[in-house]
């Protein structure tokens, strides 16, 4: 295993790939703009990375067209695909070292969370998408014995995919996979906070032997190149991973533009209920707090409402900050570190804001609260546990995107029901009960698209994951995600 000074001496070497990757070729941005890219956990600069705009989002949407109507990709055998995309699930485990450190650098997240459970986690949804392409059927429909009318999955053409920071090469392969397997072109445009393991990606996809154009990526800003995606009348289809605010300007974007579909992955303030009759307290409070402080807390299905039935909370508080200690930031490069930093100065002084409006509400701090320092960086929070928190406040209602949990108690099953479904958003909810027949109805009545019940936060790349509300539509993962970069086409024959 790599140790801190393994990877530091990494870091300091590793070069990155600053410019666009559009029809097979390094692109830099037309009008010479750039962003710079800084890593969260020491303010160093990365590489001032092209930032793309309309001009290069046509270029790439045009590759990505060309590439498409050649049939070079979209027609070509289906086990032809497969096989390329193995090879690339392949290529991203044989990088393991290099995509890792790029999501670190670019983040802060720990590098062995990126190495563990990031990269192997990316080319096992390739992998996954790769074996099913060829096992999937279309179907003939039950007409009079004078017709034959079939009914075929095709791919929908040029696919926009806008993805987040906070799992920066994960997101990335969620949408791809799919769409790539289905013969779609893609256009990809990471966040401006992670671009690196993208670009990387896309190089890697061409040594895969992925023909050029069918992927491209264009970093840039949400407000130049991600609009611009959302606008542009030859996207087919766009999937966005991110909060809700700006998943409803893709919706605008769509009704301004042509009509394109856009699927939508947005914000969550998952539920976690822990009721009385759960055995096992000490593993519930420690997947609590898993749920909540892993990944610095900057997950959207993040468990950040911790709902305790009251004959048991003091107990459980006084377990789950026990376990907060295990939590606390450090070196994202050091492997000892379970939490890193946060992506940036903004989102820090977002979760800092946070605290101070818990606290100035009257909502009881039990640990953490405060910012912290490394390597010259602040972007550091400790992990921290409200208590007394009115169901109606901020930290209640909305999504924090940090190492923020908020509690509180309830009495019975409907109240803690209606507390958890009291939010704007339906992710995914967790409970805790050693009653069959609760956690049936319980997660029965829960409005949530993934309910995890006696663990927090499940995910498989077999099982759909998304939600409803505010927290979006579509499914990411599964055979389901082909409903969004697919379209059924009747083809009818009357015969003779």
């Amino acid at each position: 295993m790599l140790q801190l000074n393994d990877w530091q001496r990494r870091a300091s070497e590793q070069r990155f790939i600053d410019q666009a990757i559009i029809g097979g070729h390094r692109v830099a941005a037309t009008s010479g703009a750039t962003f710079a890219s800084i890593d969260p956990a020491t303010g160093r600069l990365l590489a001032n990375v092209a930032a793309c705009g309309e001009a290069e989002v046509d270029l790439a949407v045009r590759a990505a067209r060309a590439s498409f109507e050649s049939g070079v990709w979209s027609r070509c055998a289906p086990r032809e695909r497969q096989q390329k995309l193995l090879r690339l699930a392949e290529l991203i485990l044989a990088n393991r070292d290099e995509l890792a450190l790029l999501d670190s650098l670019n983040m802060g997240k720990p590098v062995m969370d990126a190495w563990n459970i990031d990269v192997p986690g990316a080319a096992g949804v390739f992998r996954w998408y790769a074996e099913s392409i060829d096992k999937l059927y279309d179907q003939v429909a039950p007409t009079a014995p004078d017709a034959l009318a079939t009914i075929t999955r095709e791919a929908l053409g040029v696919v926009a995919a806008v993805v987040p920071w906070n799992f920066p090469l994960d997101m990335a392969a969620w949408k791809l996979a799919p769409a790539l397997a289905a013969g779609n072109s893609v256009v990809l445009k990471p966040a401006e906070q992670s671009p690196f393991s993208a670009l990387r990606l896309a190089e890697l996809a061409l040594e895969a032997g992925i023909p050029e154009g069918v992927l491209n990526v264009v970093p840039g800003l949400g407000e130049s190149a991600g609009k611009a995606l959302g606008l542009h009348m030859d996207v087919d289809c766009l999937a966005f991973t991110g909060s809700t605010e700006v998943g409803k300007y893709f919706m605008g974007y769509s009704a301004q533009s042509n009509l394109k579909q856009v699927w939508l992955e947005c914000g969550g303030k998952s539920a976690n209920l822990v009721f009385a009759d759960c055995q096992d307290l000490d593993l519930a409070a420690s997947k609590a707090a898993f749920g909540i402080f892993f990944n610095q807390g900057e997950v959207c299905s993040a468990n950040s409402r911790l709902l305790v039935q009251r004959s048991i909370h003091d107990e459980f508080v006084e377990r789950l900050q026990a376990k907060a200690r295990d939590w606390q930031p450090g070196d994202p490069l050091d492997p000892a570190s379970r939490a890193g930093a946060i992506v940036d100065t903004r989102q820090t002084a977002r979760v800092m804001d946070f605290i101070r409006g818990a606290q100035a509400e009257g909502a009881s701090l039990v640990c953490g609260g405060k910012q912290l320092s490394f390597n010259g960086s602040d972007n550091f929070v400790a992990p921290t546990i409200f208590t007394g928190v009115a169901a109606d406040s901020r930290l209640a209602r909305d999504e924090v995107f940090g190492p923020v949990l908020a509690v509180l108690p309830f009495d019975s099953e409907d109240e803690a029901v209606a507390l958890a479904n009291d939010s704007i958003y339906g992710l995914a909810a967790s409970l805790w009960s050693d009653d069959l027949n609760r956690a049936h109805r319980v997660a029965r009545r829960l409005r949530a698209g993934t309910v995890s019940v006696n663990t927090v936060d499940a995910l498989d790349p077999c099982t759909p994951f998304g939600g409803g509300k505010q927290s979006g539509f579509g499914r990411d993962l599964s055979l389901h995600s082909f409903d969004k970069y697919t379209q059924l086409k009747t083809t009818w024959f009357q015969l003779r």
